[in-house]
């Protein structure tokens, strides 16, 4: 990560590694107050917020076709947003024009808009687009002897149009959209036969766009499906009804594990050049007192966080989540080819989104809470909060920086980062609209010096950078499209009304010339 002049010293012992206060004039070119060559910027995006399309091209039903934005129900309340019954899905299925109800079948219609879409990212310089594959739009059942040409063929106009403008795809495999059909029929992750059903779709995506594509993530979040399990494994809980649903979660998440480590296998010997992660919630934790019982109680959230990405990266169980499932009295099948898998083929880099802290206390009765991206924590009275009441933290993303890589020593990824807000249209005096989005650029500014600080100070070494979401669309969390993240503005409300014209806010150019300095811009006043 630092430049040859740089490490000389540094193995002369002229400039100690963790002490770069040197005079200006003799530091190397890494020492400059910008990113490292090479790194990668861009935005990310994912198919069942932001592509659109339903019943288009010949894609199916998935999970996300049945998720109904619930204006009634407290924004805080994630759980209520996310759960899903039989009887929500007997629902869905019961109103297939119902675009209203159920906005992330038209997402932000990428669908229709990849070109322009694109063409935008290309006008800020992005080096990397994050996207997903929509399952069902390959597979529409999840079963299917035999793909959807016309889904794919989707997909190879979109990378050829990112390659066309040197951004590099970085493509996740299963971005909370499992195929309504294996839901159904058998019971989606928690099922073993859908190891089989996923390495299908892997090799059929494999092959066809191995040339096009050189950065892939295996599951979303994996880790989520301990908070919604629906979303992420497909689990309706009343479908299990006298089984341990714990149980029930862990097994699905064991059977993705070795899924993730045959789709990394089956990657590589398609092309070895390629680079296959993990993707995590980066939840950080911070003892709400120095009360021994509160610093205990941080470390304990920390595991629970950790255990996912542990076994991903190391290839095998940690030793805690397997005295977990011992002392809970979890019976999790596992296979000896799932096992050999997963220490056979572990990821090549960590990839985690992160949005906010929190804090944890043994005792918490009375406290103030604060929400989080499908979490709840103790509220820091250091911090403020968005309007959704997610608190922003700049220095908890060099603080989760550094625990990854002195934990992990692999490349990380940050492909999730960014701050939800209500906006407005405004004319921008040329003939056309803007908004003036400031939260979002000072949000910006404020981790990218502590991602700077991380690689410069702390040794991490970071591969790049994706923002969340670089184009409004779709939220998880609410499943509202007011909740806007992205540097250029969607039209499109949360009913779904709205010509889904595009319009670049304030940010995008502010982002822009970010990229086109390589961070620089950011140290200007210094």
């Amino acid at each position: 990560m630092h430049c040859p002049p740089c490490l000389r010293a540094i193995d002369n012992g002229e400039i100690p590694f963790f002490n770069f206060g040197i005079p200006k004039e003799q530091r190397g070119e890494c020492m400059k107050k910008q990113f490292p060559e090479g790194f990668l910027w861009g935005g990310a995006t994912a198919a069942n917020q932001f592509e659109g399309g339903f019943g288009e091209g010949g894609k199916g039903w998935s999970v996300s076709d049945t998720a109904r934005i619930r204006p009634e129900v407290d924004l805080s309340d994630y759980r209520a947003h996310n759960d899903v019954t039989s009887r929500d899905i007997e629902e869905a299925l019961a109103h297939p024009l119902d675009f209203e109800h159920y906005p992330k079948r038209h997402g932000s219609d990428f669908y229709h808009h990849w070109k322009e879409d694109i063409a935008l990212l290309a006008e800020m310089g992005f080096g990397v687009f994050r996207l997903s594959i929509a399952w069902s739009r390959i597979y529409p059942n999840g079963d299917d002897e035999e793909p959807n040409e016309e889904g794919l063929k989707f997909y190879d106009q979109v990378f050829d149009e990112c390659r066309n403008y040197g951004i590099e795809p970085l493509v996740t495999l299963s971005h909370y959209e499992p195929p309504l059909h294996l839901v159904l029929k058998y019971d989606c992750w928690y099922n073993r036969k859908t190891i089989g059903f996923f390495e299908r779709f892997v090799r059929t995506v494999s092959n066809r766009y191995k040339d096009k594509v050189k950065y892939w993530l295996t599951f979303n979040e994996v880790d989520s499906m301990i908070r919604h399990p629906y979303t992420t494994g497909g689990l309706v809980r009343d479908r299990f009804e006298g089984k341990n649903f714990e149980e029930v979660i862990f097994q699905a998440m064991h059977h993705q594990f070795a899924a993730s480590a045959l789709a990394t296998k089956i990657l590589h010997e398609d092309n070895p050049s390629c680079m296959v992660g993990c993707m995590l919630t980066k939840l950080t934790f911070y003892p709400y007192t120095c009360k021994p019982e509160d610093v205990l109680e941080a470390q304990m959230r920390m595991r629970a966080v950790y255990c996912y990405s542990d076994t991903q990266v190391f290839g095998v169980y940690p030793a805690y989540l397997l005295s977990r499932f011992k002392n809970h009295g979890l019976n999790i099948v596992m296979e000896n080819e799932d096992l050999e898998l997963m220490k056979s083929w572990p990821v090549d880099f960590i990839s985690f989104s992160y949005y906010m802290s929190g804090c944890a206390a043994k005792e918490s009765r009375g406290m103030d809470l604060a929400s989080g991206n499908t979490v709840t924590s103790l509220k820091n009275p250091y911090l403020q909060a968005s309007e959704w009441g997610w608190q922003k933290d700049p220095i908890g993303l060099r603080i989760s920086l550094v625990d990854l890589y002195d934990r992990y020593r692999k490349p990380l990824f940050i492909v999730e980062n960014g701050l939800g807000e209500k906006e407005e249209l405004v004319p921008d005096g040329k003939g056309s609209y803007t908004v003036n989005d400031d939260a979002h650029i000072d949000y910006y500014r404020d981790h990218f010096r502590q991602m700077h600080d991380a690689i410069y100070e702390d040794g991490v070494e970071l591969l790049g950078y994706t923002s969340w979401a670089c184009i409004d669309l779709v939220s998880e969390s609410t499943k509202q499209m007011s909740k806007r993240y992205g540097f250029v503005y969607v039209d499109c409300d949360d009913l779904g009304r709205g010509s889904f014209m595009r319009y670049r806010k304030k940010s995008f150019y502010w982002y822009k010339h970010v990229i086109e300095t390589n961070g620089a811009c950011l140290f200007e006043s210094e």
